[in-house]
């Protein structure tokens, strides 16, 4: 047998740079999926940055472009094996804790600074001691189901009734005829049934998000929701507007009391943050299964170092936390299932990656077409990103109690995460998971790292 080679490419410390062209090979059909899904998810964010961060629907673009040139730099300029995405069932309580706590989009986005710096050295301090794997063993499983069953309930009511009447009520249909395509592709047991049997819809479940905005764009002119208003032509991304908004270097630094205030809130982030690393690493280890003749480098202190890094960075020039998270579990199996298929499909693990984020060339939002033709749909786009992140948090957080107490308990805790500040939810929880469950920590919760 064959021994197991790492693709090559330029290593400074603890990472390694490969050139797109160059050491990556481009993967037509991760490209094309990316182009399409990358878009379109990536922008959800905009509706959030013009209703309350004080911007413009061509400066919200500039700030995603940074996000996206960040996300992309995990692969190309890390050398990290996972698809980068959001932190994302941490975002409806961010979002709760700083528009609900925050007037003016010049102290939000002070808080949204606060709350990455306080992130990045959180996770730079895990990393270099270590500490990170043994904080996460040590909480116990109720307390986890809680934090993650909060995520849940505060992405549902940002939907349904903090901003229903910005979003949801505006596309009502268009909204509702999305969210339940993109639900019953993701979870529906009889169409993962259906999709075993037929590689037509196996295919259509693979494309993500998409299938969901198709939906929409039909249906939404149709009853009058979605008017396209398409541009031709190239647009030039306002970058410097954006950054003169956003970054503290010009809107001023957080306060002390922003960044106390965040620190229960990054803890909570980096909880989630280590399950998405965990699942990363699951899906990794079974396609090195069947490729025997790739080595994927699997290090966790680089991970942190590379997260610590993005996260500073975007701190600085562009804060909108939790943008920079390590793996997006759904890109991430897609990529690696066509890479276990073998070299013919995907000669390396890192073309895949690096071809999912268009080789880190943010071509696409230059393209006036797309971005004005996406524009009536990001309303959606954030609904179906919500409910999406609300659904599989409660499964998830559900399927972790073994006993009615502890059920109850996580209830209670998700309800205290979701409507109040993050340090007394979080507080609630662990008296509520002392006195009615007891510290019922897994002593095994990473059963393969």
């Amino acid at each position: 047998m064959s021994e197991r080679k790492e693709l090559p490419g330029w290593r400074w410390g603890p990472f390694t740079f490969r050139l797109p062209f160059y050491h990556t090979k481009l993967c037509w059909s991760e490209f094309l999926q990316g182009l399409m899904v990358s878009a379109a998810t990536g922008l959800a964010l905009v509706p959030i940055m013009t209703a309350f961060f004080g911007f413009s629907f061509e400066e919200a673009i500039a700030l995603s472009m940074i996000h996206a040139f960040l996300i992309a730099s995990a692969v190309i300029v890390f050398g990290e094996p996972y698809a980068g995405g959001w932190i994302t069932p941490a975002l409806p309580l961010i979002l709760a804790f700083v528009i609900g706590g925050y007037e003016d989009p010049s102290s939000r986005f002070q808080a949204m600074t606060a709350l990455t710096l306080v992130f990045a050295s959180l996770v730079f301090i895990l990393g270099i001691t270590g500490l990170g794997r043994k904080m996460v063993i040590w909480l116990p499983d109720t307390l986890k189901a809680g934090i993650i069953l909060g995520a849940s309930i505060a992405a549902l009511k940002r939907v349904f009734i903090d901003d229903a009447d910005k979003f949801l009520l505006e596309q009502p249909i268009a909204t509702t005829m999305a969210v339940a395509v993109c639900l019953i592709f993701t979870f529906s047991i009889p169409m993962q049934k259906l999709k075993e049997r037929n590689r037509f819809f196996l295919m259509l479940g693979a494309l993500g998000l998409l299938p969901g905005f198709l939906v929409a764009a039909m249906i939404g002119p149709l009853v009058g929701e979605v008017n396209f208003d398409i541009e031709w032509g190239f647009m030039v991304p306002p970058l410097a507007e954006a950054f003169a908004k956003a970054s503290p270097l010009v809107n001023g630094w957080p306060t002390i009391e922003m960044l106390a205030q965040s620190i229960p809130l990054a803890l909570i982030a980096y909880i989630i943050l280590f399950g998405d690393i965990v699942t990363g690493n699951e899906v990794l280890r079974d396609g090195m299964a069947v490729r025997k003749d790739e080595h994927i480098d699997i290090n966790l202190n680089r991970t942190h170092y590379s997260l610590a890094i993005r996260n500073a960075a975007m701190a600085i020039v562009a804060p909108f936390f939790p943008t920079q998270g390590a793996v997006w579990t759904g890109v991430h199996v897609i990529v690696v299932q066509r890479w276990k298929q073998g070299p013919k499909a995907m000669g390396s693990l890192h073309s895949g990656l690096a071809s999912y984020y268009l080789m880190g060339l943010p071509f696409i939002y230059f393209l006036l077409p797309l971005m004005t033709g996406l524009k009536p749909l990001l309303g959606i786009a954030l609904s179906l990103t919500l409910v999406l992140t609300g659904f599989a948090c409660a499964y998830i957080a559900m399927s972790i109690p073994k006993s009615n107490a502890s059920r109850g308990t996580v209830v209670l805790i998700g309800a205290a995460l979701a409507f109040f500040e993050p340090w007394i939810g979080l507080l609630i929880g662990v008296v509520a998971t002392l006195t009615m469950v007891g510290w019922d920590r897994n002593a095994d919760p990473i059963p393969h790292d």
